[in-house]
């Protein structure tokens, strides 16, 4: 059975595109990371935020958490610079702080056809890269279209109520174990990475709870051992 590495993260978070590119690169340095399933689940930080705005991001977040504008353009260059530093480029003048609930609906779709995570990331790109409405049901069958997946059942579904549950079920499971804030990892249900960490950080976890998981590795083949149904010669 494969450990399970559950990440709660939200689109509009500028820590959560860094962490999911941090855990993802630790996670392909793994020697067993085909025998680790990783689940990444719903968050909102803004349930309230617009669907459509033409107003700015610094405007909306200075308003928003009572700061100056000021200020909200130091602590925007903050992640400006966290991001560079993992290759990602964050456009804060042209970027769109709308509703992420839609999104994220989205991505449970993708994700019965395991395409959950490429989705994810082409979400994040979007929102802080490219300055696009991920609450725009055409920029979102943009995307879906980008990934080869089916268009018309996409458009089916955002213009339903298609997976509201499964979303607000991740939310609450969240707050049930005490979520704070995010990117949150939790790995096996016996450790979790609260934040964008450095990259020895989630070697370190990763490894930790794969072990933990994982007690004995057999060494050798089932040659020379007996069983209840005899001895192999």
């Amino acid at each position: 059975m494969k450990m399970k590495i559950e990440v709660w993260s939200d689109f509009s978070c500028p820590f959560c595109y860094i962490g999911k590119t941090i855990f993802e690169q630790a996670l392909n340095n793994f020697k067993d990371k085909d025998k680790i399933e990783v689940i990444y689940k719903a968050y909102q930080l803004s349930p309230d935020a617009p669907f459509e705005t033409t107003e700015d991001s610094y405007t909306i977040f200075s308003r928003m958490k009572g700061v100056s504008l000021n200020q909200t353009k130091q602590m925007f260059m903050q992640t400006v610079e966290r991001a560079k530093q993992v290759g990602l480029v964050y456009d804060y003048d042209n970027m769109k702080m709308t509703n992420t609930f839609k999104a994220h609906r989205l991505a449970k779709w993708a994700r019965t056809f395991g395409k959950e995570s490429v989705l994810s990331t082409k979400l994040f790109d979007a929102y802080f890269t490219k300055g696009l409405n991920i609450h725009d049901d055409k920029v979102l069958l943009d995307i879906v279209n980008t990934l080869g997946l089916d268009v018309h059942e996409a458009k089916v579904v955002l213009e339903s109520n298609q997976f509201h549950d499964e979303v607000a079920k991740e939310i609450e499971e969240a707050q049930s174990i005490g979520v704070r804030g995010v990117p949150f990892f939790v790995l096996d249900r016996k450790y979790a990475v609260s934040g964008a960490q450095p990259i020895e950080m989630f070697n370190q976890a990763i490894e930790q709870a794969y072990k933990e998981a994982n007690p004995f590795q057999t060494i050798g083949s089932d040659d020379d051992i007996c069983g209840p149904d005899g001895c192999a010669i």
